[in-house]
């Protein structure tokens, strides 16, 4: 699925609270997320912040904790602010927004959405 392909113009691209369902957050979502550099960002940051979780999970140090989470955001926010040009979904709809991150993610490694 390509993220440019998937624009409309319903209340889900203009309006993300109108989302009744993550089924109809989505689609605005990836638009959000039509810079290949933001993408990447994103992927790169998810990345990393599972890395972190493997660290917590293998360690005990809750500081990566903290590092998953700088990391999963910092790179994210750098993709919208530097490239995208826009504001994160999060400061929209912070649990879609989350849900998205990884629905994106997956949708990356199946190929759905280009890097």
């Amino acid at each position: 699925m390509n993220p440019t392909a998937t624009r409309s113009t319903g209340p889900a691209l203009t309006d993300p609270k109108a989302c009744r369902s993550f089924a109809e957050f989505y689609p605005f979502y990836l638009s959000e997320h039509s810079n290949r550099t933001c993408r990447r960002l994103h992927f790169l940051g998810s990345s990393v912040a599972l890395l972190c979780l493997a660290m917590l999970l293998a360690t005990g140090r809750p500081q990566y904790l903290l590092y998953g989470l700088l990391a999963g955001y910092g790179f994210a926010w750098l993709g919208h602010f530097g490239f995208e040009k826009n504001k994160p979904a999060s400061f929209k709809r912070p649990l879609y927004s989350f849900m998205g991150d990884w629905a994106m993610y997956r949708d990356i490694w199946a190929g759905r959405v280009k890097l």
